[in-house]
């Protein structure tokens, strides 16, 4: 039976509107199973101490979500396995701007293209780093670290949560912000163990994502925090100082960390995940809880703002990276 053009295209658009329907009552039916948040890093961490509380926090909106930490190449392992899992939003990723970092101005060879590959959700909060020793180095603050590292060349090395992190490139700024040419770095599966080896005494200096955690590990005499890389001191340690008042005054670095999802994942399954994450950081109990642990709230967040941020971290540490000479090969 031959049909003529008029019936053609009729029955073309009523395959597209069925097509259409049927991704739209997907949508509209999600979540309807259990959500897997991949963190790219072990527990212990600063994506645990994001993403575990935030896994609970949206149950009451988003049903079960289940923390799954993959760690890896700098999370990036992570980052490639929720870029191959269907679009669909049960497979979403805490992720931050060093996997940006690692991708696209680090890595020799990528394992993904991350801005292409991984749609941004919304950012859940924002952290700066520490600049931390073990009790036993007898300095006290930035300039007495600088002076020691200079004077006792070859002995010393700082460790951080992986070549390619932002904590990495915080490390190799400073060094290269004070003329230290002879402190060599330790790459660690994520902070977590950086930390366990610094309070064991295994490694004499780290530089974390600061944290409630670093800072109760100060408070109580296990390691010694000289500096955060925050441009002023922040609430839960108005004792702390910051790089900038330790004299290296171009020492401000910090990570975005957000949520992402596959590339092709349905747009009101985004605007979904978005909306839960902005009526989290809108209560002001959940805001603190999160100041509290060290970061910095962002409740105003769309993923097009999001997208921009990630932008200009890329844009931010390219020279950077380039007049350092880093590459990860």
């Amino acid at each position: 039976m031959r049909l003529r053009r008029r019936e053609f295209f009729g029955l073309a658009a009523g395959a597209a509107a069925l097509a259409g329907g049927a991704h739209s009552a997907a949508a509209a039916l999600y979540p309807d199973r259990p959500i897997r948040l991949v963190l790219p890093f072990p527990p212990g961490g600063v994506f645990d101490i994001i993403g575990r509380p935030w896994a609970d926090k949206v149950k009451a909106s988003l049903g079960s979500v289940f923390v799954d930490n993959q760690p890896g190449a700098g999370g990036s392992l992570a980052a490639q396995l929720v870029a191959h899992a269907p679009p669909d939003g049960y497979t979403i990723f805490l992720g931050g701007s060093t996997i940006h970092l690692t991708e696209m101005i680090l890595r020799e060879h990528p394992l993904l293209d991350p801005m292409k590959e991984l749609t941004p959700v919304s950012i859940v909060a924002v952290n700066y780093y520490a600049i931390v020793v073990t009790p036993a180095l007898p300095v006290h603050s930035l300039q007495e670290l600088v002076g020691y590292v200079k004077a006792n060349p070859g002995k010393l090395a700082y460790g951080s949560a992986g070549t390619g992190t932002v904590n990495h490139l915080t490390g190799e700024l400073f060094k290269s912000l004070t003329g230290l040419s002879d402190l060599p770095h330790v790459a660690y599966r994520g902070a977590g163990p950086a930390i366990a080896d610094a309070i064991g005494g295994q490694i004499p200096i780290i530089v974390p994502a600061m944290t409630s955690q670093v800072l109760e590990f100060h408070r109580t005499g296990k390691l010694r925090l000289l500096a955060i890389t925050s441009p002023n001191r922040i609430p839960v340690a108005p004792e702390i100082s910051t790089a900038i008042e330790g004299g290296v005054p171009d020492l401000v670095t910090q990570q975005v960390m957000a949520l992402f999802a596959p590339a092709g994942t349905p747009k009101p399954i985004i605007e979904q995940i978005a909306q839960t994450v902005r009526t989290a950081l809108a209560e002001p109990t959940y805001q603190q809880k999160l100041i509290d642990s060290g970061f910095e709230a962002s409740p105003d967040t769309t993923p097009e703002k999001f997208r921009r941020r990630l932008e200009a971290d890329v844009v931010f540490w390219t020279p950077v990276v380039e007049a350092l000479g880093l590459k990860i090969y």
